[in-house]
């Protein structure tokens, strides 16, 4: 694992298989002076660059802004699954969405599918793209009950090619019980994103990197602002930062952050079947191969992910990488070593579908991008086009499904918005209670801990050195309390997942700002 943070390049401090399989991305300059354009998107991850590529092929203007390299956020520490067998299950989305509902999710998932592979094959990206069959196997103890209820709903969602099988029987892994989604599919994310902002350019798109917006407005003279004296004024300004910074209550009572683990381990190739693997336990767990493809190399990265938890709500993440490589060498006989070990951060929403459209609230020019579910990818590529729609004045049949104003009043839904927004209420007890050490002398070296100073409360850093560095406690988003990710290096808020280097530098959103300094 790396030791220290890069935030230009990733935001935490461990490495994933992607960046150590992989060039880094093409780098840009920042923006230096004021421009205009057709679109801004704001964001250089995947939902951002497939935006700017898809409004590029329509002959707009597009200026992209991200805060970072391309690809520092969530996009570079995906596990890169591509597919259309959505994780909170179609006898869930049934019972929410209704058949039409399930049907339309589960073809606008199919279709984002091909719609990377189109633009694979239209741009010649040599991203290691594949299809393949996917497979939703029990956990020990897993009621298979579970597969027959989506079996039949996966069937009246349209996916009339999903099948039932005693046993999977591929190489290297034992199902059990299971069912086959075919045509499924898998790419290197780094790469593909890589012919994606080659592409941009082509087209004429400008992008500027290392350039923080602070803010964005929408209306007849929409923009997004980087400083007094730098602004970029557009028809229209596409917000696709995994979450939303410019809605600072709404978008973030629908949903809400989790922290999800996975680990890159090397097999012998052709010791297990290519293919997609998830299974049906809370938290899940999700499997795939990464091949390389250096012909010197004898083995494959077996990509596992899992161990999901609130973000900010786990004092021990190490610990959760450790469950999830005993899970893997259990399941997984021919592991030789873990090579990478990471997390990154997804957006749940309460009602199981992501949100791509219009802002509610400030729904003239101004689109969003968020509530990934746990299916980046597609989601984001699907997002895209609904935005491309949208901007161009189309109809598009997901627009009412993604729509980021809806509000889902199924049981189902309403007790999730309560349960978590009851959790972001107890977070804010923090305020009230102690450090998590009484004195500075208390924090090892290389380790972060939460002090409390008369009525405040402060963020201190101890780095290898043993020098102490100091920042407010407090988020600047709605005031929660951060806590410190031993494993990331980073401060971590638990309330809406906002996220600080060591030294209070903000890498995720939805907080647009550092943590503040301390006052003396």
């Amino acid at each position: 694992m790396a030791s220290t943070p890069n935030p230009a390049r990733t935001s935490g401090a461990t490495t994933t298989s992607w960046f150590g399989t992989a060039g880094p991305l093409t780098a840009f300059k920042p923006l230096k002076k004021s421009t205009s354009t057709d679109v801004v998107v704001v964001g250089g991850g995947i939902a951002g660059l497939t935006t700017a590529y898809l409004l590029g092929r329509e002959g707009l203007k597009v200026v992209v802004l991200e805060d970072g390299d391309l690809a520092s956020g969530e996009s570079g520490r995906t596990t890169a699954h591509l597919s259309n067998a959505l994780d909170d299950r179609y006898s869930t989305l049934e019972q929410l969405f209704g058949e039409t509902g399930a049907r339309l999710a589960a073809e606008s998932h199919g279709m984002a599918i091909t719609r990377i592979e189109e633009i694979v094959q239209r741009e010649n990206i040599d991203c290691d793209f594949t299809r393949l069959d996917g497979y939703l196997f029990l956990p020990k103890d897993g009621d298979p009950k579970e597969l027959d209820d989506e079996l039949a709903a996966a069937h009246r969602a349209g996916l009339s090619g999903v099948e039932r099988l005693k046993d999977a029987r591929v190489k290297g892994f034992h199902t059990g019980e299971c069912l086959k989604f075919p045509s499924q599919g898998q790419f290197h994310i780094l790469k593909y994103l890589e012919g994606l902002t080659q592409a941009i350019v082509r087209q004429g798109g400008q992008i500027y990197t290392h350039t923080h917006v602070t803010d964005v407005q929408g209306g007849p003279k929409a923009r997004a602002v980087v400083s007094d004296e730098v602004d970029v004024q557009a028809r229209a300004v596409v917000v696709a930062t995994n979450t939303p910074f410019n809605d600072r209550v709404v978008m973030h009572t629908k949903q809400s952050p989790y922290r999800t683990y996975a680990l890159a381990a090397r097999v012998p190739k052709g010791s297990v079947t290519k293919a997609l693997y998830w299974d049906t336990a809370d938290p899940y767990h999700y499997i795939r191969l990464q091949e390389i493809t250096d012909s010197a190399a004898d083995y494959d990265l077996l990509l596992v992910g899992g161990e999901d938890h609130k973000t900010g709500q786990e004092d021990n993440p190490e610990e959760r990488l450790r469950c999830l490589e005993e899970w893997t060498r259990e399941h997984f006989p021919a592991v030789q070593s873990i090579e990478y070990r990471w997390s990154g951060q997804v957006m749940e929403p309460v009602d199981s579908l992501g949100y791509a459209g219009r802002n509610p609230l400030d729904a003239e020019n101004m689109y969003i991008i968020t509530g990934d579910s746990g299916h980046g990818m597609t989601h984001s590529t699907l997002g895209a086009q609904i935005v491309t729609d949208l901007i161009q004045n189309r109809p598009n049949p997901w627009t009412s499904l993604y729509d980021p104003g809806r509000v889902t009043v199924r049981p189902e839904s309403v007790k999730e918005f309560v349960r978590e927004n009851l959790n972001v209420v107890a977070e804010y007890t923090d305020l009230l209670t102690g450090g998590d050490v009484s004195k500075e002398a208390e924090i090892e070296p290389g380790t972060g801990a939460v002090l409390r100073r008369g009525i405040s409360k402060v963020a201190v850093y101890r780095d290898a050195a043993g020098q102490t560095h100091e920042c407010s406690a407090i988020c600047p988003h709605l005031g929660c309390v951060v806590h410190w990710n031993g494993l990331e290096k980073s401060w971590d808020c638990p309330c809406h997942g906002s996220r600080f280097t060591p030294f209070g530098e903000l890498l995720n959103g939805p907080a647009n700002s550092n943590l503040a300094p301390v006052k003396e």
